[in-house]
C-alpha cells in the first residue's frame, strides 16, 4: 500500500509519464499515417508538431524531477522549450508553400528553414543550459543523496556477491 507521501511524491513523474505516451501514441499515428493507400492525412504532420515537443517536455520531466518539490524553478523553462518546439513546428507547417528563389531571407534563411533552425535548433540550447546552471544547486543530488546512492549500491552488492556464491536465492 502506498503512504500519502509517496502518491503526492508521484504527481509530476505520473503526470509526465501520461504525456509521454499520448504524445507517443499521437507521434507513431503521425507516421503510421504515412503508410495509408491515400499517403499522409492533413492531421497526420500536425500529430507530429505536437507530439514531438510534448514528448521533449515529458522526458525532460521525468530526468529533473525529485522529491515532492517537482521539478522546482525548472517548469518554466521547461514549458518555454515545450511551447517554443510547438510553436515553431506549428509555424513552419502553417506557412504557405509559396518559396522561391526570390523569398525574403530571414537571417539568411528562407522562412521555414529560419523557424526550425533558429527556433526550433537554437533558442531552447540557449535556454535551457542557463536554466540548468541557474538552478543547479537547488536540483542536483546532495552530499546526503550521493552517500545513500552508495549505500543502497554497497547493499545490492553484497547480496548480489551472496546469491551468487550461495547458488540460490536468500530468505
Amino acid at each position: 500500500m502506498r503512504s500519502v507521501d509517496a502518491s503526492t511524491e508521484d504527481i509530476t513523474r505520473r503526470g509526465a509519464r501520461i504525456a509521454l505516451v499520448a504524445s507517443l501514441i499521437g507521434i507513431a499515428a503521425g507516421y503510421g499515417a504515412a503508410f495509408l493507400p491515400a499517403g499522409a492525412p492533413v492531421w497526420a504532420p500536425w500529430l507530429l508538431a505536437t507530439g514531438i515537443p510534448l514528448s521533449i517536455g515529458a522526458i525532460m520531466v521525468l530526468g529533473a524531477t525529485r522529491g515532492r518539490g517537482g521539478v522546482g524553478a525548472l517548469k518554466v523553462p521547461f514549458a518555454f522549450v515545450v511551447i517554443t518546439l510547438a510553436t515553431g513546428f506549428c509555424a513552419a507547417l502553417l506557412l504557405p508553400a509559396t518559396e522561391n528563389a526570390g523569398s525574403d531571407l530571414w537571417l539568411g534563411l528562407p522562412a521555414r528553414a529560419a523557424i526550425i533552425i533558429y527556433g526550433i535548433g537554437l533558442l531552447p540550447t540557449i535556454v535551457l543550459p542557463v536554466a540548468y546552471a541557474l538552478t543547479f544547486e537547488s536540483q542536483t543530488l546532495t552530499a546526503a543523496d550521493v552517500e545513500q546512492v552508495r549505500s543502497l549500491a554497497r547493499e545490492t552488492g553484497k547480496t548480489s556477491h551472496a546469491t551468487a556464491v550461495g547458488g540460490g536465492s536468500q530468505a
